[in-house]
């Protein structure tokens, strides 16, 4: 009998580990890779790229304005989008005396790279980018970022103060976090027993994900980044956005209330 009881525990424990290895491989692979979206030309913009510290080929599109000043907007889109994607912001930008630049970022568009990290690889990108730009004749640089890419800007400013002041649009606060919430929507459970069901599953992929490609997902953690900065950072977020909740944004601004403010109205774009 005890024998029995053994082996079917065991063989529960294996179901488990099995089921839990599944779901971390389709949630990996769902979660690092997007379908593939062309970018559509940007009227009037000279075509750049360069090549990132890790050899990755980033395309983007630079738009100068007649009356240049020298003050720079580095806009990043959000995950599944690509440079088409900020393009309505340029003319705002534009007709204020800003040049703009209009990145894909890697694994989208143009963009080269075979995994989207959230921001691993992507704030080490973002710092290129801006090398590049300064390169071109900016003095000062701003940065605009929808979803992944304001989440992106937020790790970028903790690395090195390059931007004098970042705008952030529903970003999440940090990658497991957003990631346990959405996973938990997905089983229809109330909330307590929605994150206890979801939160196997990002640890397993988390583990997944460091064993298949290196990388640690977990540590993308933009909430604590944000705390190490003192870039000026303003953070909008629609207030009925149910992909990333605007708690996001809110723990953000909490992070480091001398940074900058919050504003919670309207929608998001993001998906």
């Amino acid at each position: 009998m005890a024998r029995r009881l053994v082996w079917g525990g065991l063989a529960r424990l294996g179901l488990v580990a099995g089921v839990l290895t599944l779901a971390a491989a389709v949630l990996c692979q769902r979660t690092l890779h997007v379908p593939h979206v062309s970018s559509e030309p940007i009227a009037g913009a000279r075509e750049v790229t360069i090549v990132t510290r890790d050899r990755v080929a980033l395309a983007a599109s630079f738009l100068e304005s007649p009356a240049h000043t020298g003050r720079c907007v580095l806009a990043l889109h959000g995950i599944g989008d690509t440079r088409a994607g900020m393009a309505d912001f340029a003319d705002m930008f534009l007709a204020a005396g800003y040049a703009v630049l209009l990145p894909d970022s890697r694994a989208h568009g143009e963009s080269g790279g075979a995994i989207i990290t959230y921001g691993l690889f992507e704030k080490l990108d973002a710092l290129d980018w801006v090398h590049w730009l300064k390169q071109q004749g900016c003095a000062q640089v701003y940065g605009l970022g929808e979803s992944l890419g304001g989440a992106v800007l937020i790790q970028t400013v903790a690395l090195e103060p390059v931007f004098r002041a970042i705008v952030a649009e529903c970003p999440y606060s940090s990658l497991e976090s957003v990631a346990e919430y959405r996973v938990g929507r997905m089983s229809h459970l109330p909330a307590w027993a929605a994150n206890a069901f979801a939160w196997p599953i990002i640890k397993s992929t988390e583990v997944y994900a460091r064993a298949v490609y290196g990388i640690s997902l977990g540590s993308v953690s933009p909430v604590n980044d944000l705390a190490r900065t003192s870039t000026p950072v303003l953070l909008i977020h629609g207030k009925l956005d149910t992909e990333t909740p605007p708690k996001h944004s809110e723990l953000l601004a909490r992070a480091n209330p001398h940074a900058g403010g919050c504003r919670v109205q309207g929608t998001c774009k993001h998906r």
